[in-house]
């Protein structure tokens, strides 16, 4: 039986999270910082660049992790909430501007909308060469990604303070892809949340849910399940070993905001060797 993600998200998340987004942000004054966008929208050109005065920095490299209060972190939106382009910050790239993933040639859409505004921390990154000691799996070569749940959509390429709430471990292809879960500190539901037992069994069984379900328009089973015509396909222990490398690890538990702060200070800490050079960066740009 198929679900209609869009159904289920809208039957899962309050309908403060149903804000019109613009997809593409022109160039403006965030937080300090400029944004710029070039090439045409919605093709493989299209870029949004990052800039401080005069100088062209990386959203990755350049802006510190760390908010302005104890507990705080920047976060960088690359997906505004009802958008459904995949935008990344382009790790390989030269200053690492925003551009529009691509697979097998052709520019990447989600299967819906993502009903939050979508990111990643930066100064940080999840080292493919290190193990979890316990999901038994390397780290997903980006930086950590952030889900910021609160109630304003966030244009593309923003800055915004945000306060963890909690991490789920996202287990994605074999590679362990962390999301923090987050809100923006200005944002009123700011007051209301301030561990991952304040948040909405709805709210986080609907960000669970999408990125179980995420990547089946890619003809790829949903994050945790393996389909039983693979079953009939392939040996027995070939598919197990498949199906453990989707889902989500700790019994698909959120961990809570102690944790997430861990979690993030792990991955600043494999950025700063990437960026010394301790840790070789193969393709990765990391402006050394």
């Amino acid at each position: 039986m198929k679900l209609n993600i869009a159904l289920l998200a809208g039957a899962l998340v309050p309908a403060s999270a149903f804000v019109p987004a613009s997809r593409y942000v022109p160039a403006t004054i965030l937080n300090g910082y400029s944004t710029a966008t070039s090439g045409e929208a919605e093709t493989e050109s299209f870029r949004v660049s990052f800039s401080e005065g005069e100088s062209a920095i990386s959203p990755w490299h350049d802006i510190p992790l760390k908010g302005s209060s104890e507990g705080t972190y920047n976060a960088v939106i690359e997906i505004p909430k009802m958008t459904k382009a995949k935008m990344e910050v382009a790790t390989k790239e030269e200053n690492n501007p925003i551009a529009q993933d691509m697979k097998k040639g052709k520019l990447r859409d989600y299967h819906g909308p993502i009903f939050w505004n979508y990111g990643c921390l930066p100064q940080t990154w999840e080292d493919p060469n290190a193990e979890h000691p316990e999901l038994k799996c390397f780290g997903d070569d980006d930086p950590i990604d952030v889900v910021e749940i609160g109630s304003k959509s966030i244009a593309m390429g923003s800055v915004v303070e945000v306060k963890p709430l909690g991490v789920l471990a996202m287990i994605d292809d074999g590679e362990l892809d962390w999301k923090v879960l987050a809100v923006a500190t200005d944002d009123e539901l700011a007051k209301e949340y301030d561990d991952i037992d304040d948040v909405p069994a709805s709210v986080k069984d609907g960000i669970r849910e999408w990125f179980r379900w995420y990547k089946t328009p890619d003809d790829k089973p949903l994050n945790g399940e393996c389909r039983a015509e693979t079953f009939l396909r392939l040996p027995l222990q070939i598919c197990l070993n498949r199906q453990r490398s989707l889902g989500f690890g700790f019994d698909e538990k959120y961990l809570d905001k102690k944790t997430a702060a861990e979690v993030i200070e792990e991955t600043h800490d494999a950025w700063k060797k990437l960026r010394s050079g301790d840790i070789e960066a193969g393709k990765l740009w990391t402006g050394n």
